[in-house]
């Protein structure tokens, strides 16, 4: 019987928030395409607190970066055993594909947001999705 061997918890700890980064970064592309945009936060045009755009914005990036960093650390431990099955990475990798294409297309039209709130926005998103990323994977390590 062979030995169930495991990657070391740094190099999953890096895979993980690097994939729940890009996968929040993505979100936040796709999102801001359609309206979800966490620059609301800095407009002055609107008499409303806080635009619900920029709210839902904010959670869905928190929840995307959480469960990316989350689920790649799972799956990270159960590639080096041999436990992923092939169509599961086969559909992974189109899925991911699908969402990076999606998120460079999107990312690739022009914008109504001025220049400072987008990069502004962006940075607020890279490290929301760092920071939710890194809490997802160090859970899931914590639970081996």
């Amino acid at each position: 019987m062979a030995e169930t061997t495991y990657f070391p918890r740094y190099l999953i700890l890096g895979g993980a928030m690097l994939s729940g980064v890009l996968l929040a970064l993505a979100v936040h592309m796709l999102g801001a395409r359609y309206g979800l945009d966490l620059g609301g936060l800095w407009r002055s045009d609107t008499h409303e607190f806080m635009p619900a755009g920029a709210a839902i914005a904010w959670w869905l990036i928190a929840t995307v970066g959480f469960s990316g960093g989350y689920f790649t650390t799972n799956l990270m431990q159960s590639a080096v055993s041999g436990q992923v099955p092939r169509r599961m990475r086969q559909f992974l990798i189109v899925v991911g594909v699908l969402i990076l294409a999606g998120a460079g297309q999107a990312a690739s039209a022009p914008s109504s947001v001025s220049t400072a709130s987008a990069v502004l926005a962006g940075l607020a998103a890279l490290c929301l999705g760092a920071v939710m990323a890194f809490c997802g994977a160090y859970f899931a390590l914590r639970k081996t």
